[in-house]
């Protein structure tokens, strides 16, 4: 893979006047020179924007795993794709290999095989914030289900909505998540909704809390059961350039959820270029972004666009504050974190503790700061650059 990231300002211009002057041949170069396919395409881009219809890579054949996994193997097989940092920090922290990445996503897609998941269907993720919420959402990509990630700290009411809206065949949640010192229930939440989802025939369970859950006979099963004896061998689906990857509902908070509908090639493309140049990734950067996989914050930047350029993701837990104000930057100094990118929410509620829960740690990693989400307002802005960035950091 070309290393298209832009190393500096008079590079940026230069990248984006050809963007501007001839977008298709900018684009067509960018493609075909960072990413594999099964079958390039026959036309960039073509777009009626009378009737907002847009079509990129037509014709193309892909599969967006094949991007975050297979190709890296040969060269970063060992190399840690995910580290994952539990909610409490005496649990020992994951770093999962992209060998093994790929292992668990075969096996994962194999048990959705075999519960007659196929391409096109729809299966809704109900997970907190743990490695098999990432495990599941490339197992579904690689044979083709569209998933859609319904963020754990919802409703009953919520999934229903979201879950009937797509008509998902299946729900995948866990017996409990941990948030702070708190352990929610999510399997009841679960229940509650699936008497009311007609579509769904099967619910996944995952085991991370140990709490005692009820468990449906004839729909409900342990993941885990079916994982270890789940096939590490999966033959790919081969996906058009405009075949859905995933259905992400909007908040809600201003009317119904709506549920945007994003394709394989386009997104692909645009996800993985940008978070290479947006956070000057390099090799052996350690890259962290805060946010939700729930949100498109995280679908993008926690998950795919890392992986398809073959970097090391940090993917939290916990919250801000516990078990002490300091947590972020407590992980930022245990990972040598390089890109840190944050909420300005996050942000303004850490800014109004003691300096000193930050200025205790070594931040020295640091390279890249980022605040994502919402605008952020000069104060927090000039907290974030001073404290967390030490006035070294880009920002």
């Amino acid at each position: 893979m070309r290393n298209y990231v832009i190393e500096d300002l008079p590079h940026y211009y230069e990248q984006y006047k050809k963007s501007i002057k001839n977008p298709k041949k900018f684009w067509d170069n960018i493609a075909d020179q960072n990413f594999v396919w099964y079958q390039r395409w026959s036309k960039v881009v073509k777009y009626d924007m009378n009737e907002a219809k847009i079509t990129w890579f037509k014709n193309a054949k892909l599969n967006i795993t094949k991007n975050c996994l297979d190709r890296h193997l040969s060269v970063r097989g060992e190399k840690t794709a995910i580290i994952w940092e539990p909610n409490d920090p005496k649990e020992k922290a994951q770093h999962i290999s992209y060998n093994d990445l790929y292992t668990r996503v075969n096996k994962t897609a194999n048990v959705l095989k075999e519960m007659g998941i196929k391409k096109g269907d729809r299966v809704c993720i109900y997970l907190p914030m743990i490695p098999e919420l990432a495990v599941a959402m490339l197992a579904c990509a690689k044979l083709g289900a569209v998933h859609s990630v319904i963020f754990a700290g919802f409703s009953a009411s919520a999934v229903v909505s979201r879950v009937n809206d797509c008509s998902a065949k299946m729900l995948i949640t866990s017996d409990g998540s941990y948030r702070g010192n708190k352990v929610l229930d999510l399997k009841s939440i679960i229940d509650e909704a699936v008497g009311k989802c007609p579509t769904v025939k099967n619910v996944l369970v995952v085991k991370r809390t140990n709490n005692e859950v009820d468990m449906q006979e004839g729909r409900d099963f342990w993941m885990e059961d079916l994982y270890e004896k789940a096939s590490a061998d999966f033959v790919t689906q081969i996906m058009d350039a405009e075949d859905p990857l995933f259905i992400l509902y909007t908040s809600g908070s201003t009317g119904k959820p709506k549920g945007m509908l994003h394709t394989s090639a386009g997104y692909m493309v645009y996800t993985g270029y940008t978070f290479k140049n947006v956070f000057n990734y390099q090799e052996n950067d350690i890259y962290w972004c805060t946010a939700d996989i729930g949100w498109i914050t995280g679908h993008s930047y926690i998950l795919y666009g890392p992986l398809i350029n073959g970097a090391t993701t940090v993917i939290f837990e916990g919250i801000p504050t516990f078990p002490e104000p300091d947590r972020f930057w407590e992980v930022i100094e245990k990972h040598k974190v390089t890109q840190f990118y944050t909420a300005p929410t996050a942000i303004r509620s850490l800014a109004k503790e003691s300096a000193e829960w930050v200025d205790k740690h070594d931040l020295s990693s640091l390279r890249v700061i980022g605040s994502v989400g919402e605008p952020i307002n000069d104060e927090a802005w000039h907290w974030f650059n001073d404290h967390v960035g030490r006035k070294n950091a880009r920002l």
